[in-house]
């Protein structure tokens, strides 16, 4: 199951993905801004790093307010350059991204 849902932080709007994978005790989840997203740890941030993108680690989520709610465990340099630090809320990395 594929779930798309707006997110709605203040004025601006972020675009939740989240999906069921087959064998998979938790889903794939990713809240996407104009600047770059913050996803589960089913993020490759080595890939990230290496396509120039703007993007936020957190774990052990299973749904959008989780994610909001859950601790950055990894930034990517250029997620650095907004203001994302390692120890920030989801909800707060998202905002640096819209």
């Amino acid at each position: 199951m594929i779930d798309v849902a707006p997110i709605k932080i203040g004025d601006k709007t972020a675009i939740g993905l989240k999906v069921e994978l087959p064998e998979s005790t938790a889903p794939l989840i990713l809240i996407i801004g104009e600047k770059g997203l913050v996803g589960c740890g089913f993020i490759n941030m080595e890939a990230a790093e290496k396509l120039n993108v703007a993007a936020a680690m957190v774990s052990g989520v299973k749904n959008f307010d989780d994610l909001l709610q859950a601790e950055v465990k990894g930034v990517t340099v250029k997620a650095r350059t907004l203001g994302m630090q390692v120890g920030i809320k989801g909800k707060e990395a998202l905002k640096l991204l819209l």
